[in-house]
């Protein structure tokens, strides 16, 4: 945190407001980490951070139903944290390959004082 004094109050420039980020990008932000406060979510998502798997597999992974698991699972694909693939019958999903998936999984991981599986 900022722990510059600030000499007057009502000195706020246009440019200063300006530079700042929109709302919207907040909103953004504020829907993945909305996603991650469920516990049973982000624990899905740190498998799948690790591993790709189909519903069956999580399910057993997590000691939940497939309908249970299917809908947090939906709710992380429509966020754009994981994604899925179809091979047949069944769908495998595993995280998405972006610069904020990866930021979440070592925040995690950073959190609860843990590492990758493949690093240890």
């Amino acid at each position: 945190m900022n722990s510059e004094k600030k000499e007057t109050c009502g000195n706020i420039k246009n440019e200063e407001k300006d530079s700042l980020p929109s709302c919207e990008d907040f909103e953004k932000i504020a829907e993945v980490l909305k996603q991650l406060s469920d516990p049973v979510r982000m624990k899905l998502f740190y498998i799948l951070c690790h591993r790709e798997e189909c519903v069956l597999d999580i399910s057993t992974l997590m000691g939940m139903s497939s309908p249970a698991v299917s809908h947090h699972l939906r709710q992380l694909r429509l966020s754009g944290l994981i994604t899925s693939r179809r091979e047949k019958k069944e769908v495998y999903y595993k995280a998405s390959e972006s610069r904020e998936t990866s930021f979440l999984h070592h925040m995690i991981e950073d959190l609860l004082d843990i590492k990758c599986p493949a690093k240890n």
